[in-house]
């Protein structure tokens, strides 16, 4: 019987030790090493390289012997997302998405398993038994999809012979954190497990040219679990977010090394499953009778996609010493600045009032272009005048209260006219790439916060 030996990982950055340390110094972190025990000599492998021929062994290439192919694309019927994705599924590629529990991770997968009739799934579950999937399956009200195959194993030597069998088009395993490999004897979930079962499947996918979706579990801080090396290993992580009390999902990207990281998806939870949102902005934009006061429309992009967010601001008198700032959606050292600029440049007397910043539809904005559109909701609120729901905002302020120009104005004004907007503000230095002569929308500009107060509350 071979002997066993013991390493250390550390459970941050997966940092290999032969003794236990107090304080990583990869990540330089404390009490993250975890002791996990290695098998010398690991089993014969039974995967689908057993049977494959020496001679056909990869060998170094020089780039221009490498030939220039065309980009092929799986595309899916959802097209949120074939967006997030980049055009569609890349072949080979290795895709990790993460999300909180009952996020509805599982749900987008069997949603996508079911869809793609035209090619091979298997669906890899360690989670759910195969009465749960078809439960989850009839309750998602789609077709049936005969060449969508279920497997219930969490072991992958056994799911590398079932792969060897049914040969898929592709492959979702769901969760990586299940999943265990012989040739280690560490429980399943743990850093060396976790690294071990994705790279044979990274192997797998780049050797067969075999697309694999990895669910991934997240930690209590919101991060992925299990070393910092799974999410450098693959080719794209997907994170699935939103609250689970509200009916809105965000898919967004962090990394794409086939498309734009700054891409996002949205769906709605049904009964029936996930239902992709084709126009965000009106989901984002709340129906109310009148106009009131705080409440204010402002143009934002989300990689190429314009969107148009209300922002809502609350802002009363201090009841204690410190005035509250709460932002919701919004970065609070930036609302904090905009305050600043407020009572700085424009005479406002921010500092003895609370004030409570909300993004509606519980999205998260980092776009600067939100910022007059923020400033005004302030100040509507603070003096009682309601702002038009006619009217929308795309600049970004300054320090020394003047508006800058900011990019993609043209798409910007051209959703705002979509949705039937009548009036929108923006920077004067902005105005040079767009065309009149076609707009319908009345295209304001302006070069200081000051001028848009003045005109729009006289």
């Amino acid at each position: 019987m071979a002997k066993s030996k013991t390493l250390f990982y550390c459970q941050n950055c997966g940092l290999e030790s032969a003794k236990w340390m107090g304080k990583c110094p990869s990540c330089q972190q404390w009490n993250t090493f975890v002791e996990e025990v290695v098998q010398k000599e690991p089993p014969v492998k039974t995967d689908w390289r057993q049977d494959q021929d020496r001679k056909h062994r990869n060998k170094p290439h020089t780039l221009h012997e490498i030939e220039s192919g065309s980009e092929i694309r799986i595309l899916t019927t959802d097209q949120e997302l074939n967006r997030v994705l980049g055009g569609g599924i890349v072949p080979g590629s290795l895709i990790l998405i993460g999300g909180e529990p009952g996020i509805g991770k599982s749900t987008l997968m069997l949603q996508l398993a079911l869809s793609l009739k035209q090619f091979k799934v298997l669906y890899v579950s360690g989670e759910e038994s195969d009465q749960q999937i078809k439960m989850r399956a009839d309750r998602l009200q789609q077709a049936a999809n005969e060449n969508c195959y279920i497997f219930t194993e969490t072991n992958t030597q056994n799911i590398f012979q079932g792969i060897k069998e049914l040969q898929p088009d592709l492959v979702i395993i769901d969760s990586i954190q299940t999943l265990h490999s012989e040739l280690l004897d560490s429980t399943p979930g743990s850093i060396g497990q976790v690294r071990q079962c994705a790279g044979e499947l990274m192997k797998f996918a780049k050797e067969t040219n075999t697309p694999v979706f990895l669910v991934g579990h997240i930690t209590k801080d919101g991060m992925l679990a299990g070393p910092k090396v799974l999410e450098h290993m693959v080719d794209t992580v997907l994170q699935f977010e939103g609250d689970r009390h509200l009916a809105y999902r965000i898919l967004r990207t962090t990394k794409n090394r086939f498309g734009s990281t700054s891409e996002i998806g949205i769906y709605e939870m049904l009964g029936s499953g996930l239902r992709e949102v084709s126009n965000p902005s009106e989901i984002l934009i709340s129906q109310k009778d009148s106009a009131l006061s705080g409440a204010t429309i402002g143009a934002t992009m989300e990689g190429n996609r314009p969107l148009l967010i209300e922002i809502q601001s609350l802002v009363s008198p201090a009841s204690y010493g410190t005035p509250q700032r709460t932002p919701t959606g919004f970065d609070q050292k930036r609302l904090n600045m905009l305050l600043a600029v407020l009572e700085k440049r424009c005479g406002f007397r921010m500092g003895q009032h609370d004030v409570f910043v909300n993004m509606a539809g519980g999205i998260r904005v980092e776009d600067p272009a939100i910022d007059l559109a923020l400033c005004v909701s302030i100040v509507s609120s603070l003096e009682e005048l309601p702002v038009s729901e006619k009217i929308c905002f795309a600049a970004e302020v300054g320090l020394g209260g003047e508006l800058r120009a900011v990019n993609r104005i043209d798409q910007r004004i051209s959703e705002a006219e979509k949705l039937g907007f009548t009036e929108i503000y923006i920077s004067k230095f902005g105005q040079k790439s767009i065309d009149k002569k076609h707009m319908k929308i009345k295209v304001k500009s302006f070069g200081k916060l000051t001028e848009v107060f003045s005109d729009l509350f006289g």
